[in-house]
């Protein structure tokens, strides 16, 4: 895949709208949000991205920006040389017989090209059906490009077998996914954006509630999908370390919205990220290693509670 034609923003523009706010008085107001991206020129690259910086930086923006999950305010985005503006309608100003104006969306590509192209896990995702797991792993397999086969590159390997197994879901095929823990949900997302076989994937924090080890599982399978299959990957995630033990390239993001590109070598400096963060390095590294305890700590603690509800259930 050619680095250079992958994604490249053109002079892009982009603000959210305002948001509603209550005054002492109960009136509401608009306050106004300030710009995310303002003339923003990139070309970035194709493989695996690993997106770093604080929050509100812009990292969840651009992955839905690129994504055509959202639409800029001006400017052009191509990915994998689509104007990403291809796939909002364009809406036209019409009158009826009764000289009353509407307005129509007239598509220009399908929903399921946009899929194909890219697919998103987003943060906080939730599910209300009470569909099995398995029974939605098999729909994404069957309805996405892979078309329910295992790719070539794959040689005698199982893709549906091997995520199943990477992403440690045996023991969950069975349970509703509404009645499934955060952890066992984002390891099933990130089964669903492999199986259904996207030609990039944009991964906004995939990794939360997950266990250390699992995380470090499933970010090596990942990586050896990207080169594998040609996928590129943008991914947006907290652990410094992961970033550094596993992702080839990283792009940190600044809070004046600049960001530098390169391996982890190169960009995760001291200085860099002390820039990025506005706090020392090694306060970084502490916070981390504190937070990855605590979160070691709460999945032992809900693995205990989800074994005790078990045996209740089956007495």
């Amino acid at each position: 895949m050619n680095e250079t034609k992958f994604l490249e923003f053109i002079d892009v523009n982009f603000t959210y709208p305002p948001v509603e706010e209550y005054d002492e008085n109960g009136e509401v107001i608009l306050q106004e949000s300030k710009p995310v991206f303002d003339h923003f020129t990139a070309k970035l690259p194709a493989g695996f991205v690993s997106l770093v910086g604080p929050n509100a930086s812009g990292k969840s923006t651009l992955m839905m920006l690129a994504s055509a999950r959202i639409c800029p305010s001006s400017g052009r985005i191509n990915l994998l040389g689509i104007d990403t503006r291809e796939f909002f309608p364009i809406i036209r100003v019409t009158q009826t017989k009764e000289g009353e104006t509407q307005e129509i969306a007239l598509p220009r590509r399908k929903e399921e090209e946009k899929n194909i192209l890219a697919s998103v896990i987003y943060q906080n995702m939730e599910f209300e059906t009470s569909e099995k797991v398995e029974e939605l792993l098999k729909q994404v397999f069957e309805n996405g490009e892979f078309q329910g086969k295992t790719p070539a590159q794959f040689g005698n390997e199982n893709i549906f077998e091997k995520v199943i197994e990477v992403f440690e879901l045996s023991e969950i095929l069975e349970r509703s996914i509404s009645g499934i823990s955060k952890g066992e949900l984002q390891r099933t997302l990130l089964a669903f954006s492999v199986l259904y076989g996207s030609k990039s994937i944009f991964m906004d924090e995939p990794l939360f509630a997950m266990e250390y080890p699992q995380k470090e599982k499933a970010l090596s399978f990942l990586v050896d999908y990207s080169k594998k299959m040609d996928v590129t990957i943008y991914i947006s995630m907290h652990e410094l370390e992961l970033t550094k033990k596993f992702a080839p390239l990283v792009l940190l993001f600044y809070p004046d919205r600049n960001m530098d590109l390169g391996t982890p070598e190169e960009v995760l400096t001291d200085e860099a990220l002390e820039k990025a963060y506005g706090v020392p390095a090694s306060q970084l590294r502490n916070t981390e290693r504190l937070t990855r305890s605590q979160m070691q700590e709460a999945a032992l603690v809900e693995k205990e509670m989800e074994e005790k509800l078990k045996e209740v259930l089956d007495e």
